[in-house]
């Protein structure tokens, strides 16, 4: 069979950087060919902040933090090609996520940065980008999307399997057998996490979970997290900054609790949202594989596994597929969906009309 190249990249929530894959889509199963990351440098982490804040100068900042994020995505690009071996003319497409600032699908409309006709440009390459908006013009969410790419590449015809993808939100995709899968944002991943860690040890994040060890969960602040509506309200649902950025944490926080023992309740707060979400919404599962950034902590995959004990917990590396490169390959996937006019978003998870193609295209 034919080789079917796309590049897909990913740049979320946690903000750590980019990252980018060479896939070879031509059978059931992807083929990861190559890998590239190129961290955020802080300069740019803190633009990235700010524009999600009411500031001045908001269309200039945006339009040129665009630029800056899709020269990053060109670099990021050229260095995976590179690693592949692999010429830019013999990729089909690029999948391009962009840097959401705003997703605010009760007012129809979800914003990522990346200006992907300059990614275009410079690479040579047609790029697909802006998937989720016209899943929230058809009546969605616009998010999560990547269950759609769970239920090509990781159902079972025998075992409940759940996908979490811990980023800087969790997103849960439920592949229980003869059911349609089903899915949506769980709330704070590493979200909080990283932003408590930033601010306490002059690090992005707790590295392993480490910091989150020496500290002990505090009840009362669990409990008054855990009182956000967005936990109960029932699918479809997304989330993102807007609901679970650090004001939402600062308001609740009292002076004389030690960081360490906020940081293990924030450990506690995913784990637990997690947990509870699955036993509202998924039968029980058999088997939970994680990706993203927080299958790393050590910390928060232990909170998962005694969160759900009746159910084995790993990593998506079992499944053939590492838990860092999921986010990127779903992307590329959806390219390829896109790039042969086919629907990319499930209905039943974000609540659309109906399927529709995703994502806008700038030919090479």
């Amino acid at each position: 069979m034919p080789a079917e190249l796309y590049v897909g990249l990913m740049s979320g929530t946690s903000l750590d950087g980019v990252d980018a894959v060479v896939v070879d889509l031509a059978g059931q199963f992807p083929n990861c060919i190559a890998t590239h990351f190129i961290p955020f440098d802080p300069a740019l982490r803190n633009d990235v902040l700010a524009i999600q804040e009411v500031g001045t100068n908001e269309l200039h900042r945006a339009a040129t933090l665009g630029n800056r994020l899709a020269d990053l995505y060109v670099e990021a690009v050229h260095g995976v090609l590179t690693s592949a071996g692999i010429p830019a003319e013999q990729v089909q497409a690029i999948g391009c996520h962009g840097q959401t600032i705003r997703h605010v699908p009760v007012s129809r409309y979800t914003l990522q940065l990346g200006n992907p006709a300059r990614l275009a440009e410079q690479t040579g390459i047609t790029v697909i980008a802006d998937f989720r908006s016209r899943d929230i013009a058809a009546g969605g969410q616009g998010a999560p999307l990547v269950p759609a790419f769970h239920d090509a590449v990781f159902r079972s015809d025998a075992l409940h399997r759940i996908i979490l993808n811990i980023g800087g939100i969790a997103n849960i995709t439920s592949l229980a057998p003869s059911h349609p899968t089903s899915g949506f944002d769980t709330g704070p991943g590493n979200m909080l996490l990283d932003a408590w860690a930033t601010k306490h040890l002059g690090k992005p994040w707790d590295e392993g979970g480490k910091w989150a060890d020496t500290g002990k969960p505090i009840p009362r602040l669990l409990d008054q997290l855990r009182t956000h509506p967005y936990f109960t309200a029932p699918p479809p649902k997304s989330c993102g900054r807007e609901e679970f950025g650090t004001i939402f944490l600062e308001r609740h926080i009292e002076a004389d609790w030690r960081p360490a023992d906020v940081q293990a309740t924030l450990i506690a707060l995913t784990a637990s949202s997690v947990a509870d979400a699955i036993g509202r919404w998924c039968a029980a599962p058999n088997e939970l594989f994680v990706c993203g950034g927080g299958a790393h902590n050590k910390s928060l995959m232990k909170a998962l596994q005694e969160a759900l004990p009746e159910c084995a917990v790993d990593i998506t590396d079992a499944l053939g597929l590492p838990g860092d490169w999921v986010e990127a390959v779903a992307f590329a996937w959806l390219a390829q969906r896109t790039f042969h006019r086919l629907p990319g978003n499930l209905p039943e998870v974000t609540g659309a009309r109906g399927q529709r193609v995703l994502g806008a295209i700038y030919p090479a």
